[in-house]
Order: C-alpha cells, then structure tokens, then sequence
C-alpha cells in the first residue's frame, strides 16, 4: 500500500517524526510504519525492543496524547506500527499545530490555524460575533433582497420575513451573545471590507498565465455579489458563438451560467474569509477558473468532493442564509448541478485541483465554442471598417473598459477623431456601449 492520508513509512525512527504524530492527531488519525520504505516493503528495524519503550514515552512527553505501539514481523524483520487516533482538540508540538493533508504534512498558523482551533471547539468563523458592526450598519437594501428572494422560494416560515430586521437577523442564527455576527456582516452590510479585508470576488481577463489585459472587482454584500460577477463575466469577459433557429437568436458560452453560478457560490460558502484574499475568476480565450482560499472538510478526499455526498458548508450560517434564499441547495448538490449542466450542454467535465490552503475548478471550452480574436474583430469587419477604425476594435478587444483619454493616447488621434471613429462604429452596428460613460464599456458584436 502506498502513502495515502493516514499511513506514513519510515525507515528509521527519527525524534523529528513526532511531527507527523500531530500531523495525524490533528486530523483524521493515521499509522506511521518505522522499518518500511517508500514503496512499502519491509526493511526491518535492529532496535526494536528500545523503541518500544522509547517512542510511546516522547509522545506523551511531547504532546500529552497516547498512541499504540505495536511490534509486527513480517519475513523475519521486525519493524513498528504506530497507531495514532484522531484527537477531537487541537494537538501541537512544542507549539507548533501540525496537520495530515493528503500523504503531506504542513504547519498550521495564522488564519488557518484559527480557523482549525475554532473548529476542533465547535465554532465557525462566521458564527462568531462582531462587536463593531452594529444594527444601524445593516443595509435595509439588502435586507429586503433576502424577504423577496425568500418569499419566492417558500424554504421559510412568512409570517418571520415581515418581521422587524432585528427579530429577522436573529432567527436567522446571525446574533450571538447580543452581537451582530460576521455572517451578518458579510451578508448584510453594504461595504463588508471595511470589517474584513478580501470580501469580494476579483475577475480578470488574461492573454496568457503572466499578461493581465484588464480586471473588475465585484463589492458589496454576498447577496449580490454573485449576480454582479456572472453580469460582468457574462457581458464583458465572454463571448458567446451565436446561432440562430428561426428568428430566435442562440448564444452558447464554453460555460453554462447554471455551472458558472454554482462554482462561485460553493467559493462564497467554503472560503476562508479571514484570509483576506479575495475569490478570484481568471477568464482566458478557451478556459475559465474560479479560486477560493479554502479546505475540503477533514475526512473528505478528492474522491469523495467528486462523488454525492452531504452537505458541509465551512461558512454553515452564511451557507444556510444563501439557502433560504434559494442560492444554493442544503444537500451538497454544487458539484452533481455543474456537471449535470456542462453535460446537458455537451461540454467538458470541470477539473479540481484541490491543495492544502485553496481549492480551484477549471472550465475548458472546445473548439467549436471558442471565439478567437481574429475571428472577434479581423474576419468579421474586414470589408467594413476603415484602417482606424479596426484599430480602434483591437483596441476595444484589448480592454472594453479603456477610457476616451486612454484611446485618444493610444491611437494618437484626437478627442473629435476618436468621437467621429466611435459615432460611425456604432452607425455600422459593429460596437454598442453597455453601462455609463464612467463604469461602462464597450461591446464588439460578433454576429456581423
């Protein structure tokens, strides 16, 4: 048997294998094997009998817990099995809390190893109470969003969504010991980052892994923020190939909005808020990723995130409130809705990459959805535009959002130019603004 998340070969007993002990302890448990090798084959131990009375008395000394230590022999070599249980409190060596992730072990600190001392005690990051943000911080806005969201889905008593927001927010689990708590705040304050750093969704739009073309960030309170990013994203980051049956236009994204929409909502419930960073979407030409500073629950595994299984929210009061809104379903159904609408739509399954500190879901799209920039602005308007008016759509294709000021630089033209080459764009039918002068940007139609 290979190294898996509860064994460990060792060769030889070294003292610095204490480490591992805790790694395992602080965990789901495990057995460190000392006189077997990497490839699990039996090597032997010659001091067996000292280890036997040397290793139980280090861990108790070290760390205070007791673990088996079992003689085996196999071919005539002796070796030891070390059977260390999962501790339901957190267990460190000379200070230092180490964990079992995978066949790997790593230290815990900062805003990991606080949110593990909270869940080795029952408690939650976003069940605990948040002194400064008061009553008067709660943003009616948002407040209102949820009644009508959750009035429309049915999952809550009624009569309790016309009640006063006071009364609201505490039978929604979201006071503790008289206090707002971070939950409340994330869901229902209008400027969450002005209490806890990172609390948005960053998206960007690369050429490749190292040029960055252009960037938003979606603010406000996690009610929102989803539908804000699969506007922006749907609008300004992807393009869609665009087909017709009948007189009915048919727009196709290498990403389902349903999928799309679950990948962002499993990032809002299972982040690590306290990390600071932020849920990052990177769109490319022929892929898209979703990120999240988070971990899998300590007993799952890959496997077992790909197969059904229960629900288990790391932010379980911020995941109940999006349910009672109907975001989300309560049965750990995220996963099954994105491979069911990617399969629906006969597209890629998603690949997870999921490593100690975050977890990341990649959506790659087939050719036969993918729009390349040729395609987008050379082919398309070849016969139609002038030379600066493509040079303005290469522009345009760059970064949508680029500013007059930024294009009458770019270009070289002036203001007047630019307005003239923009006004006979727009006559053509080949761009259209979407949003304000300031926040808006522009939008190349590729159907031509």
């Amino acid at each position: 048997m290979s190294e898996n998340q509860n064994i460990e070969y060792k060769e030889s007993w070294r003292d610095e294998y204490l480490k591992w002990i805790c790694g395992f302890a602080n965990a789901q448990g495990g057995k460190i094997y000392i006189g077997v090798n990497d490839s699990g084959i039996v090597v032997g131990v010659k001091n067996a009998k000292t280890l036997m009375e040397d290793i139980p008395n280090k861990i108790q000394s070290a760390m205070g817990i007791v673990a088996d230590v079992n003689l085996l022999e196999k071919d005539g070599l002796q070796y030891i099995e070390i059977v260390v249980p999962a501790y339901p409190v957190g267990i460190s060596y000379k200070g230092v809390y180490h964990y079992r992730s995978g066949s790997t072990k790593q230290i815990l600190n900062g805003p990991a190893l606080e949110a593990f001392l909270m869940r080795k005690h029952g408690a939650t990051w976003d069940n605990m109470p948040l002194p400064v943000f008061k009553m008067s911080d709660v943003d009616d806005n948002a407040v209102n969003i949820f009644r009508i969201l959750a009035s429309g889905k049915g999952r809550i008593d009624p009569t309790l969504l016309n009640e006063p927001k006071e009364v609201l927010l505490d039978k929604l689990h979201l006071v503790r010991d008289g206090y707002l708590t971070n939950a409340a705040m994330l869901l229902f304050s209008k400027d969450p980052e002005r209490y806890q750093l990172g609390a948005f969704i960053k998206i960007g739009y690369f050429e490749n892994d190292a040029d960055l073309l252009y960037q938003d960030e979606i603010h406000g309170s996690l009610l929102e923020q989803v539908d804000k990013a699969i506007e922006v994203i749907y609008l300004k980051y992807m393009r869609a190939k665009i087909r017709y049956e009948g007189i009915r236009r048919i727009e196709r994204y290498f990403v389902p909005e349903e999928a799309l929409r679950e990948a962002l909502l499993n990032a809002v419930c299972h982040k690590q808020y306290q990390s600071g960073i932020p849920v990052q979407v990177s769109v490319y030409e022929d892929r898209l990723y979703v990120a999240n500073i988070g971990s899998l629950p300590e007993d799952w595994t890959y496997e077992k995130l790909m197969q059904k299984h229960a629900s288990k929210p790391f932010n379980p009061n911020i995941a109940s409130v999006l349910y009672y809104a109907g975001f989300i379903e309560s049965w750990g159904r995220g996963i099954e809705k994105i491979c069911s609408a990617l399969k629906a739509d006969n597209l890629p399954m998603p690949e997870y990459t999921v490593n100690p500190g975050d977890i990341m879901i990649k959506f790659t799209g087939p050719e036969d959805r993918i729009i390349r920039v040729t395609d987008r602005v050379t082919d398309k308007v070849t016969d139609k535009v002038t030379e600066k008016e493509r040079a303005l759509l290469r522009l345009l294709d760059e970064d949508p959002g680029y500013t007059s000021a930024q294009l009458v630089d770019k270009l070289a033209v002036s203001r007047k130019t630019l307005a003239l080459i923009i006004k006979s764009l727009k006559e053509k039918g080949i761009i259209e603004r979407i949003g304000s002068d300031r926040k808006g940007y522009w939008k190349i139609n590729t159907e031509l």
